[in-house]
């Protein structure tokens, strides 16, 4: 299986999050701490937003904090939602892409299980369980 960037990067906001749970990150400030787009990030942060892993505030003192506790947040279910629309195989995609062996094919229910048990091998752990290292001042 292969995540998409999307996700890893939603998954690396997410853990540098989990290791101060109590602070408001900016998305410049992810941005600037992982060398990626601001414009991406601000993209998925939306989307975990959506997904109310995520709460964001504007103007000063604003930014991002988690909704739940760290402990609270399973993997699986963040993976799932940032994966949201990403087909494993063109066959499972929404218009079923052009396969020419659906229909007598068995290899679509064993990646189909696949997908389920890898989903559900992350739910077994949590944001908590990844979080970054907490950053001391220097």
């Amino acid at each position: 299986m292969r995540l998409t960037s999307f996700t890893d990067y939603g998954l690396r906001m997410l853990m540098r999050m989990a290791s101060a749970p109590e602070r408001a990150f900016s998305t410049a400030d992810l941005a600037d701490e992982f060398g990626l787009s601001r414009n991406h990030l601000t993209k998925i942060m939306q989307q975990l937003a959506r997904g109310e892993f995520v709460e964001t505030r504007r103007g000063g003192g604003g930014g991002a904090t988690l909704c739940k506790a760290p402990e609270n947040i399973r993997l699986g279910d963040v993976v799932r939602l940032l994966e949201q629309g990403q087909a494993l195989v063109e066959c499972f995609g929404p218009d079923g892409g052009e396969c020419t062996i659906d229909g007598c094919c068995r290899l679509k229910a064993r990646l189909r299980q696949a997908e389920t048990r890898f989903l559900e091998d992350l739910n077994r752990s949590t944001l908590a369980d990844i979080a970054l290292p907490v950053r001391s001042a220097a």
